[in-house]
């Protein structure tokens, strides 16, 4: 008999292991990327099996990988970096990935295994089949569903009692064993010692030549043990990922889930059609997104903001009554009572304070924007500082990058600068200061003072009539200067050398 090793936890769930099954190859999905990889809703098909597990606070996680190995494992490094791997060198089937498993399980508790590729999954739907796995004293308890199209799936074989008797799967199924619509989930609670005894048993006699973990169902049967089956509730929560369009179709179900808990909590949500939300976005009480609006990562939305229309922010802050609209943003935060938009670019590293605006054709990126300043039009404004109630002139650039090393411009408080300005950085432009329209700043501006730097102007009289003669624009000329009772005295003009000569 297995004991529980020195110093092993008890988790408040009584589950020793909570064991997902990664390793598959996941061929349908015809792509380079392992499958439980794949993401919907901002995160890993992976990702959310072990979060609808997390509740359950098993004392072990453990995660069988074998398919892109290297890149789950990479993945779980960052997303459930207490996690224990188990390798599957060879891709033979769910018993014996379980089996392997199960070596590693430290307590003599119930074990809980799942499917690695099943998003939908909830941590309430486990909870209810922890529960009925107890209430029927089962050496294992499977989750099952009821659906209107059971292709490709599972079914559940029962006796004329009702009771579970094995698990048929369906390129092994006859007709009649088709026509059944309850089918396996792919989770299942069971005595940790037993299975693993059970699966020790298993033959590869089927048509896909594996070992499969379903047909611990039978044997544990012909034991003469009880096996328990639960139904779920909701039948999209069990519903698997094998190719793209079951991809998608789960991201839809997942996103109308989302859109439907915001709404819930007072957000409007002016067209969910067109909405997508991240299950790890956080938005606040009547906050109103408009059409086209996308809120992807961990991107936060206070009380009462304005998004949208065409809108996608990841990992963004946005503040109180803050409005954006028509705006792409990565990484960026955007302060109370803030405007944004149409056609803005928030790159990673930029802030803007309160009551700030960053207007059309504007991109930002690493900038810092205090209170009350405005980018209002047509500027990039790059590796920047800029004080409170600055105003920043149309068509604007921070010249910050020298082709090595990127430089930071300084703008003051309560600074005016100049349409068509570039500010070749490493340079700062003082408090109350003023540029002129047209300058090219390459030096300090103090505080208080004009920064001019253009050549002077000089118009050239004439230069049309004598460059461009018979087109419309020396037409116009002459006809503005018979108007006027002037007359076009360029070179060359014979107003200019003396009245003509009859």
């Amino acid at each position: 008999m297995r004991h529980r090793p020195r110093g092993s936890r008890v988790s408040s769930s009584g589950l020793s292991a909570v064991v997902v099954l990664a390793a598959g190859i996941g061929s349908r999905m015809a792509s380079a990327t392992p499958k439980v990889l794949h993401e919907i809703g901002g995160r890993s098909l992976l990702g959310h099996v072990l979060a609808a597990a997390v509740p359950l606070q098993a004392a072990q996680h453990l995660i069988v990988i074998g398919a892109g190995r290297e890149a789950v494992a990479e993945h779980l490094a960052r997303i459930a970096p207490d996690a224990e791997l188990v390798v599957q060198e060879e891709q033979l089937g769910s018993g014996h990935a379980t089996r392997l498993a199960l070596q590693q399980v430290r307590g003599t508790g119930p074990v809980l295994v799942l499917n690695g590729d099943v998003p939908l999954l909830t941590p309430d739907t486990l909870t209810q089949l922890l529960a009925a796995h107890r209430s029927a004293e089962a050496v294992m308890t499977v989750l099952t569903a009821r659906v209107e199209n059971p292709y490709g799936l599972g079914r559940i074989l029962r006796d004329s009692t009702g009771a579970p008797v094995g698990i048929i799967e369906h390129s092994d199924a006859d007709p009649e064993q088709l026509s059944i619509d309850e089918v396996n989930a792919g989770a299942y609670v069971a005595d940790g010692l037993a299975l693993s005894a059970a699966l020790d048993r298993l033959r590869t006699g089927n048509a896909q030549g594996e070992q499969y973990l379903t047909d611990a169902v039978g044997l544990f049967f012909s034991d003469g043990k009880t096996v328990a089956a639960h139904v779920a509730a909701d039948p999209t929560d069990v519903l698997g990922c094998n190719d793209r369009i079951e991809l998608a179709a789960r991201g839809r179900t997942l996103n109308e889930r989302v859109l439907r808990r915001h709404m819930a909590a007072g957000v409007t949500i002016v067209d969910p059609v067109t909405t997508w939300i991240d299950v790890d976005v956080q938005v606040g009480r009547d906050a109103k997104l408009l059409p086209g609006t996308q809120l992807h990562g961990c991107t936060s939305i206070a009380p009462r903001a304005v998004l949208g229309p065409d809108t996608t922010l990841t990992d963004c802050v946005v503040g109180e009554a803050a409005i954006v609209f028509r705006t792409y943003g990565t990484g960026a935060e955007i302060g109370p009572g803030a405007s944004v938009g149409p056609f803005t670019y928030l790159r990673p590293g930029t802030s803007l304070g309160r009551a700030t605006k960053a207007g059309a054709f504007v991109e930002l990126k690493n900038a810092v924007v205090g209170e009350g300043s405005k980018v209002p039009h047509l500027s990039y404004v790059g590796d920047t500082t800029i004080g409170e109630h600055t105003n920043i002139g149309a068509a604007t650039v921070t010249v910050n990058y020298d082709g090595i090393t990127k430089h930071r411009t300084t703008i003051g408080s309560h600074a005016r600068t100049g349409a068509d300005n570039m500010f070749v950085a490493p340079v700062t432009v003082g408090d109350g200061a003023y540029t002129a329209a047209g300058s090219v700043i390459t030096e300090d501006v103090p505080p208080g003072a004009m920064g001019v730097s253009r050549p002077r102007q000089r118009n050239i009289a004439g230069w049309v009539r004598l460059r461009r003669p018979g087109t419309p624009a020396a037409e116009a000329a002459a006809r503005a200067a018979q108007e006027s009772g002037t007359q076009d005295s360029g070179p060359g003009n014979s107003a200019a050398n003396g009245p003509k000569q009859s």
